[in-house]
């Protein structure tokens, strides 16, 4: 092997070796315990992608943790009356302050319609729920797109983050990791969203 060859590959070894420990991080800190009660905040906002991250951002509202509810990222199918019952609790005191968003298909997109939404509220404190694992990632996306909004996590251990260790579980982690680290580094900001740019 070549000098040139040898430095290549010690450099790819050093890189692999740093992506494994801030993996291992990331799996500790996403498969810690969620965060307790967050405080009280001016707004609540959702990302979809499970049903009990809905409900638990409808029960934060319904128990005063927020004055409004953003729900980004909604299938045009879902209503509020549904959602509600899903979360057990009667739409009807909920209605007026629900926002139903169905824009948002990726977490750019989501931050950018939380950022519009809070801005026509004049809010400056947001309760975040996602998921646990996706909480990094959605945080620093919703920092980027807000810089003067406080958030507050509010994580939701979804049905894969029960059995950690599994293959399917770490695969999850993987990808997600990853994309943590394209949006930390800055690298996302120049990338087209979904559905941008083709």
């Amino acid at each position: 092997m070549t000098r040139a060859g040898r430095s290549a590959l010690l450099l790819a070894l050093v890189a692999a070796g740093v992506w494994l420990a801030g993996f291992l991080c990331f799996v500790a800190v996403t498969g810690a315990s969620p965060p307790p009660d967050p405080p009280r905040a001016d707004g609540i906002v959702v990302l979809t992608g499970g049903a009990d991250r809905i409900a638990d951002g409808l029960r934060l509202l319904a128990a005063g943790k927020g004055r409004e509810l953003l729900v980004s990222g909604v299938a045009s199918r879902l209503d509020l009356a549904e959602m509600a019952r899903h979360a057990g609790l009667d739409p009807a005191p909920l209605a007026g302050h629900v926002t139903l968003g169905r824009a948002a298909i990726s977490t750019r997109g989501n931050a950018a319609e939380a950022a519009l939404w809070a801005r026509q509220y004049g809010f400056h404190s947001l309760i975040l729920v996602t998921a646990t694992y996706h909480m990094p990632r959605a945080h620093a996306e919703l920092a980027r797109a807000m810089p003067d909004v406080t958030l507050y996590a509010a994580a939701v251990v979804p049905p894969a983050m029960r059995s950690l260790w599994q293959w399917t579980t770490l695969r999850l982690l993987a990808v997600e990791y990853s994309k943590f680290l394209i949006v930390a580094s800055g690298v996302s900001a120049w990338l087209p969203a979904p559905g941008e740019g083709g």
